[in-house]
């Protein structure tokens, strides 16, 4: 799981790199054209067939869109933002989730969801408050990113059942790729990239397969309640490769922002997996 939140904030600094140069929307073909490959090479020749093989195309493709549009509606907030706040922006999605299950899984919430979600909130409001590091058209990506990566999370529970994990993985990467290829005469412009900035490019899609691929790993592993406070380590690695690479700090107001968000969502887990041990417990009461 670390180094799978690893992967991720590298793949967000080396895409706000790129974006001084190079249009977004080439980034996005990039991280999702490699990762496609990459599974080809490592996954096609054992898994076959198997690894397109699905009951619900038309879900998949749904899916993987909103994880295309998760990936461009940030890369376009990092470029425009710093790494930290912008992530942290994003670390909102479990609490839009718990809204969307409620409307649309039909999932019951408590006093304490609620709670969690106004207060997450309040912690966007220190973070883009007037003076503060963000500006508006990037808070707009990156909401908007928060709201596809909702969605996107929201039919993953819908398909995981009955799914495989790796097709569901290939099917974003597949559907990342064929799209961004056929809208490339939209976008594809400006300077050629050199070597240097090619292999970058391509690194987008390593660093994204490889980081979903060990967070499938993790999750195999241990139980979801247990790895799911690590996720947010991911704001610390951002943190750091911001000042490394961009010499950019959140100041202090933003800090507690943030802190208030991964606490809300923190708070979300921890009450999930205190309703699923009474329900345990009530179950064995019973029997």
């Amino acid at each position: 799981m670390l180094g799978a939140t690893l992967c991720f904030a590298a793949l967000d600094a080396t895409s706000k790199h790129l974006s001084r140069t190079y249009p977004v929307p080439m980034m996005v073909w990039g991280r999702y054209s490699f990762h496609c490959l990459m599974m080809l090479i490592l996954l096609a020749p054992s898994m076959r067939m198997g690894l397109i093989a699905t009951k619900r195309p038309v879900a998949q493709v749904v899916r993987a869109l909103m994880l295309v549009g998760t990936t461009g509606f940030s890369m376009a907030g990092f470029a425009l933002m710093p790494l930290a706040e912008s992530t942290a922006i994003v670390f909102i999605t479990p609490l839009v989730v718990v809204m969307l299950s409620h409307w649309l899984l039909r999932e019951s919430i408590a006093g304490i969801h609620v709670l969690a979600v106004v207060t997450g909130f309040v912690g966007i409001l220190l973070i883009a408050r007037p003076g503060g590091a963000l500006n508006l058209p990037g808070l707009v990506w990156m909401l908007l990113a928060a709201a596809c990566y909702s969605a996107y999370q929201i039919q993953t529970r819908q398909l995981s059942p009955g799914e495989s994990t790796l097709t569901m993985l290939f099917y974003t990467a597949l559907v990342g790729t064929v799209t961004m290829t056929l809208a490339a005469p939209l976008y594809w412009g400006g300077p050629m990239p050199g070597w240097i900035d090619a292999a970058l490019i391509a690194s987008l899609g390593i660093y994204g397969g490889t980081g979903h691929l060990m967070l499938t790993r993790a999750f195999r592993y241990a139980a979801a309640s247990f790895l799911s406070p690590f996720l947010y380590i991911q704001l610390v690695w951002a943190t750091l490769l911001g000042w490394l690479f961009f010499r950019h700090l959140p100041d202090l107001i933003s800090l507690i922002g943030m802190a208030v968000i991964v606490g809300s969502s923190l708070s979300i887990a921890y009450a999930e997996r205190l309703r699923r041990e009474i329900a345990a417990r009530e179950r064995g009461a019973v029997q």
